[in-house]
């Protein structure tokens, strides 16, 4: 027996007793006359001492020869602790220690084995498996179980069965860009590896699973931006004979429960917003609602004064931000100079302060009266001590560049708070959008998402404003789930398909498995997808979901831990039928 408890476990009643612990050396504090080895597992820490009174000259000798990181096993009494520490749940006794065995020696760790840490993050990532044994990965990957088992528990108590579908499928030419894996025993063919299972639950719908989930790897070989992973994991969920209103009402439930189980938070019903609302009022279609800013179009009161600034341009629209009358002109230049960095792509900002005295004074008063000041003062809603931020250009780009400002100066101000959670429902999402490259209609989410039956008749007029049956769920200003009631019959997938621009040969080589199974009386379906790795994050307090991963990728894709990807050998190319050209 390697250990009768763990490291995290004694406490004052255990006292007197003989046990065995095993865990890894997390400090030593020699006076050569004593010894003190901080011991460490999964579960927390546990002191031990070697005392030259009551220990061995051998032992000591031992004792005083352990390393950082060394693996070892000690038997001895569980004894009262003379200098307690309240901030260790083991911190009022310790382990008189009467035997002990080195398991495994180590070499000298990169970097500390501590909570904050001296290695920088590629180290880290190097030498993962050390950083996993840090409290603060450590948690994150326990609390990843956690939010896990919730997940599973709920869904299973709602019906829910769940499937696993293959991981070596088709390659679509939706979405983005497929991993691919060649095939041995058929040349000169790929498989794909999958994006999501979009079209197996669908599939499986159609087999009379009724009500599907699965916790499940998915891949897109795309460019990396902030914090995205090559291979990631969704909550995938399908569900048959529903509507989207039994969607919503389910994962509301879900995210609901989540909240209260592991926050201790108990939302009410979610707000729902419509997809052209959101980019009004807030520049994007995963608003954070948990501040105000909303946007605040100015064109009636702001153009014909003589400012070509604003009139020469299609859109200006302005924000309110609290409090923040009180910037000096260095941290509103500061502002102007962050909008104009290459990331947003600004010409500018204008401003205009609203002063506790009621008084308003901005940076174009050579254009405006006071008077015109208090109106736009009432439509951004702005009150006595707030700063008015004034943006124009073209609508699409300028809502854009509002939004990140917005978003930055939330931060700045403190008021995007990790222990708030302000989820919201976007639907009425369009159905298709414009590709100026290759100048023609995409599925905004996928083409399998069907179109609101009221504005079927706009795709033969004016397809850019027909709605899809589509809703995303948002949280704390990150899309945290999306989905939408899918096409089930045949004719509609393949008039689908066509607006899309596949000729009928290649909507059958591409899906011909699925149009076909249509035909066998495919029941109404419709699903959702959940981002695991962010919803996790976000439940966990943090932005970032690389913690929440246990073998991560960085910012190139790469593993750096194990060299991935490499290069293949000759052998293994002659195999696969491949030839490497560079």
């Amino acid at each position: 027996m390697y250990r009768s408890h763990t490291c995290g476990e004694l406490r004052e009643d255990h006292i007197g007793k003989e046990v065995t612990l095993s865990g890894w050396v997390q400090k030593i504090r020699d006076k050569g006359f004593m010894i003190w080895v901080d011991l460490r597992d999964r579960y927390g820490m546990t002191q031990l001492i070697f005392d030259e009174e009551r220990t061995s000259k051998e032992m000591m000798k031992d004792a005083a020869g352990l390393g950082r990181e060394f693996v070892i096993q000690v038997k001895g009494e569980v004894i009262e602790r003379e200098s307690k520490n309240p901030n260790l749940p083991t911190g009022n006794i310790e382990i008189l220690v009467s035997e002990f065995k080195i398991l495994n020696a180590s070499l000298t760790p990169p970097f500390t084995i501590e909570n904050t840490t001296d290695g920088g993050e590629e180290l880290r990532m190097k030498y993962r498996y050390l950083d996993i044994r840090r409290n603060p990965v450590k948690e994150s990957l326990m609390f990843r179980h956690k939010v896990g088992m919730h997940v599973r528990n709920y869904l299973s108590s709602k019906d829910f069965i769940e499937v696993e579908t293959p991981y070596l499928i088709k390659s679509t030419p939706e979405g983005a860009r497929d991993f691919v894996v060649p095939s041995r025993m058929n040349e000169g063919q790929f498989y794909a590896l999958p994006q999501s299972p979009q079209t197996f639950k669908q599939l499986l719908m159609v087999g009379g699973m009724d009500k599907y989930f699965q916790i499940v790897k998915c891949f897109r070989d795309e460019d990396l931006r902030a914090d995205r992973q090559p291979e990631f994991t969704q909550i995938d969920c399908e569900m048959a004979f529903v509507e989207q209103e039994d969607i919503l009402n389910i994962f509301e439930g879900l995210t609901r429960h989540l909240l209260k189980e592991i926050k201790g938070v108990e939302i009410g019903d979610f707000p729902r917003m419509t997809y052209a609302d959101a980019m009004k009022k807030y520049g994007n279609d995963k608003p954070d609602i948990r501040f105000g800013m909303e946007f605040a179009e100015l064109d009636e009161v702001t153009k014909n004064k003589g400012f070509n600034v604003f009139d020469q341009q299609e859109l200006v629209v302005g924000i309110a931000v609290p409090g923040a009358a009180s910037y000096t002109r260095k941290e509103i230049d500061n502002l102007i100079s962050w909008v104009k960095r290459p990331q947003i792509g600004s010409t500018g900002l204008v401003w205009a302060k609203y002063n506790e005295d009621g008084s308003l004074k901005s940076s174009v008063d050579k254009f405006y009266s006071e008077e015109d000041l208090k109106v736009w003062a009432e439509k951004t809603s702005a009150k006595p001590g707030d700063l008015i931020l004034v943006m124009a250009g073209p609508a699409d780009k300028t809502r854009t560049q509002l939004s990140a400002l917005r978003m930055h100066l939330a931060t700045e101000l403190g008021l995007r708070n990790h222990e708030e959670f302000a989820p919201l429902w976007v639907v009425d999402f369009p159905l298709l959008e414009w590709d100026e490259d290759t100048k023609r209609f995409h599925a905004m989410h996928h083409p399998f998402t069907s179109p609101k039956p009221e504005d079927i008749a706009l795709l033969a007029t004016e397809p850019g404003k027909v709605r899809a049956n589509a809703y995303d769920l948002v949280l704390n200003g990150n899309e945290i789930g999306g989905g939408s009631i899918r096409i089930h019959d045949k004719e509609t997938q393949a008039m689908m398909f066509d607006y899309l621009g596949f000729t009928p040969e290649e909507a059958k080589a591409q899906f011909g498995f699925l149009m076909d199974a249509f035909q066998y009386g495919a029941p109404p379906h419709g699903g959702i997808a959940f981002g695991f790795d962010r919803l996790t994050a976000i439940l966990g307090g943090q932005e970032t979901i690389r913690d929440y991963i246990a073998f991560p990728k960085n910012n190139a894709g790469r593993d750096v831990m194990i060299d991935a990807p490499a290069a293949l050998d000759e052998a293994q190319l002659k195999e696969l039928h491949l030839q490497v050209k560079l």
